[in-house]
C-alpha cells in the first residue's frame, strides 16, 4: 500500500500564485517561504475588512480512538470535494507540533488522497511559526527572572511565578525542574518546568488575535507572577509585550499552502486542545472566510472538547457564525466505543457497531445543540462491511441527521462529492448558532452547563480552594471569561477508559488557571499533562534521511 509521504512525494504542487489566484489573492500580496508555501501579507489581509463573508464549516469527530477517525483527512477532502462541485472553497487547518510527530500521534496534514502539501516541511518546521512563539514566551521567562534578580521592584513572589517555559517536543524529564543554581551569579534559585509549545498561552494569545495590536493587548494582560499578597503581575509590568511583538510579527500572518488537488489551504496556529482550544488562528479563517464562498476547518479532538471549545470560546471571541457541521466517524472506531479490541477490527460485528453508535449519537446531539445543522461523514475502510455501514446510517438517522459515505482517503475529492453536496444543501438554511452559556454566568456554573450538557455528567467536584480561587477571579473582573475545559479526549467523562456515552459520572475538577490574556479559564480534570512523555518506542526510532538524502520514516 502506497504510504501518506510516498503520496505527498509524488504531487506534482502548483505555483503558490496559481493556488492564490483561485481566491482573487494577487501575487504581491504573498510572501513567499521556498516555492510551495507563503504568507499572506498583513497589509492584504487589512484591505479585505468590510468584504462579505462565505459559509463556515466545522469538522469534529466522535471520541478519539488508535483505531483513527480521520478528522483532517475529511477536512481536506471536504474541501476538494466542494472545489470538484464548482464551489469556492479554502481549507483552515492548525500546524503540527514536533512533539507528537517524533511521540507516537503522527502529523496534522491528513492522509492518502486527501492531505495538504507539502507534507514533510508541514509536520517539520514549516515557516518557523513555533519556533517564534516558543522564543517569544521563554523571552518573557527569562526577563521575569532577570527582574527578580536586578532588585525585584515589583515585589514577585519567587514561590509564585506561574509561568513556566516551553520547547516544541515530548520531554517529561522537563516537567519539574529547578533553574538559577550555582551560586549568587546565577540568580534565585526555584522550582519551575516546561510545557511544550502549543499549550503556551502566546499560541493561545496568536491564535484569538485580529492584528498587531490585539496581539500586544492580549499578551500584555497574561499573569506570569504573584506577590505576597496574591496580587497578579502581569507582562506588561515585566515589560515584555512590545519585544515579544516583535518576535510574533511574521508568525501572525496565516500560511497558505495547498491541497493535493490544488485546493488553498489556510495553516496557521495550532493551540493545544486539551489545554488550549485547539482551533487554528481567527485570522487566518476570517481571512478565508473574506475570500472563498465555502471554508472548512477542525477542531481538535472530539467534539466534546473540540466542537465545544470551537463554538464557546472561538466563535464567541471572533463573531463567527457557523453554517454547519460535519461529525466523522468510523466503523473501526464506533466497534472500539463498543467494546472491541483493536486486534479483532477487522472482524463484522454489527452488534459492536451498534452499541458504539451511542457515542456517535451523543456527539450529534451536543453538536446540534448549538443550533447548527449536523451531518455524519462515515470515512470509509475497505473492511467496514454493508450491514456495518447500514447501523451507522440507522443511528444518524435516529437523531435525525444523514450519514455519507466517504472515500475522500482513497479517492480524494471525488470521494467526498456527496459530502459536499450536502453540505451546500445543509448552508442554505440560515444557522441558528448560539453558544452555550452568556457571559455573565458565573464561572463555576459555566463548567457545570458543559459537564453536565455535554458530557452528562452527573456531578462536577471541586475543593473550597478552587470554589474560592474562580469567586477571586469573578471579583477580580473576569467572571466573563469563557471555559476552557482540560480532560481526555478519549471519554465524555474525566477516564480515559469509560467510553461509549456514560452517564451520571462525577467529574473531578482538579485545578484552575487564569488565562487571562487568552481570555479564557482554564479548568483541568484527572491527569491532563501540560508537557507530554514519549512512548517506549516514539516515531523517532524510525525516522532517517535514505542515501538520496529524502526523508523516511515519517509516516
Amino acid at each position: 500500500m502506497t504510504t501518506d509521504i510516498e503520496i505527498a512525494r509524488a504531487a506534482s504542487l502548483r505555483p503558490m500564485p496559481e493556488i492564490a489566484a483561485k481566491l482573487d489573492i494577487p501575487e504581491e500580496a504573498l510572501i513567499p517561504y521556498g516555492r510551495d508555501k507563503a504568507k499572506l501579507d498583513a497589509g492584504f489581509i487589512a484591505e479585505l475588512e468590510g468584504r462579505e463573508s462565505g459559509k463556515l464549516i466545522l469538522v469534529t469527530a466522535i471520541s478519539p480512538t488508535p483505531a483513527g477517525e480521520g478528522k483532517t483527512t475529511t477536512t481536506v477532502g471536504l474541501g476538494d470535494g466542494l472545489a470538484r462541485i464548482g464551489k469556492r472553497s479554502a481549507i483552515c487547518i492548525r500546524e503540527a507540533s514536533l512533539g507528537p510527530n517524533f511521540g507516537m500521534k503522527g502529523g496534522a496534514a491528513g492522509g492518502g488522497y486527501a492531505q495538504v502539501v507539502p507534507m514533510e516541511s508541514m509536520n517539520l518546521h514549516f515557516t518557523g511559526d513555533f519556533h517564534a512563539i516558543g522564543a517569544a514566551h521563554n523571552l518573557l521567562a527569562a526577563m521575569i527572572d532577570n527582574h527578580i534578580y536586578w532588585g525585584n521592584t515589583l515585589e514577585i513572589d519567587e514561590r509564585r511565578v506561574s509561568w513556566k517555559r516551553v520547547v516544541d517536543m515530548n520531554d517529561r524529564a522537563l516537567r519539574d525542574i529547578v533553574v538559577s543554581l550555582g551560586g549568587v551569579s546565577n540568580g534565585f534559585p526555584r522550582q519551575t518546568g516546561f510545557d511544550i509549545t502549543v499549550a503556551s498561552e502566546v499560541m493561545a494569545c496568536l491564535c484569538l488575535s485580529r492584528d498587531l495590536d490585539e496581539l500586544q493587548e492580549r499578551l500584555g494582560r497574561i499573569v506570569v507572577a504573584y506577590r505576597r499578597d496574591h496580587s497578579p503581575i502581569t507582562c506588561a509590568d515585566i515589560g515584555a509585550d512590545g519585544a515579544m511583538v516583535v518576535l510574533l510579527k511574521d508568525a501572525m500572518q496565516p500560511n497558505l499552502v495547498q491541497s493535493l488537488e490544488g485546493t488553498p489551504a489556510f495553516v496557521h496556529g495550532g493551540p493545544f486542545a486539551n489545554i488550549a482550544h485547539g482551533c487554528n488562528s481567527v485570522i487566518a479563517t476570517q481571512s478565508a472566510l473574506k475570500l472563498a464562498d465555502y471554508v472548512v476547518t477542525e477542531a481538535g479532538f472530539g467534539a466534546d472538547l473540540g466542537a465545544e471549545k470551537f463554538f464557546n470560546i472561538k466563535c464567541r471571541k471572533a463573531g463567527l457564525t457557523p453554517s454547519a457541521a460535519v461529525v466523522v466517524a468510523t466503523v473501526r472506531a464506533l466497534k472500539m466505543n463498543g467494546g472491541v479490541a483493536k486486534a479483532d477490527l477487522g472482524a463484522e460485528n454489527v452488534a459492536a457497531v451498534e452499541k458504539g453508535c451511542a457515542n456517535l449519537a451523543r456527539h450529534i446531539a451536543n453538536t446540534k445543540g448549538f443550533g447548527v445543522p449536523v451531518v455524519v461523514a462515515i470515512n470509509h475502510f475497505t473492511a467496514d462491511t454493508e450491514a456495518e455501514i447500514a447501523a451507522v446510517r440507522a443511528a444518524a438517522e435516529a437523531q435525525g441527521v444523514e450519514a455519507v459515505l466517504c472515500t475522500h482517503w482513497a479517492d480524494g475529492g471525488a470521494g467526498a462529492e456527496a459530502l459536499a453536496e450536502k453540505i451546500v444543501e445543509l448552508t442554505e438554511s440560515p444557522s441558528h448558532f448560539a453558544p452555550l452559556y452568556p457571559d455573565d454566568m458565573g464561572l463555576f456554573d459555566k463548567i457545570e452547563v458543559i459537564a453536565k450538557r455535554i458530557y452528562h455528567a452527573g456531578e462536577v467536584v471541586a475543593d473550597k480552594k478552587i470554589l474560592d480561587q474562580l469567586r477571586d477571579w469573578e471579583a477580580a473582573g473576569y467572571r466573563e471569561l469563557p471555559i476552557c475545559m482540560a480532560k481526555t479526549q478519549y471519554s465524555f467523562s474525566s477516564d480515559p477508559t469509560l467510553i461509549g456515552a456514560p452517564e451520571g459520572h462525577i467529574l473531578p475538577i482538579r485545578e484552575v488557571r487564569l488565562s487571562a490574556g487568552a481570555g479564557f479559564v482554564v479548568v483541568i480534570c484527572g491527569e491532563i499533562m501540560t508537557m507530554p512523555g514519549l512512548p517506549r518506542h516514539p516515531a523517532a526510532e524510525k525516522i532517517g534521511l535514505d542515501a538520496d538524502g529524502r526523508i523516511t520514516g515519517l509516516f
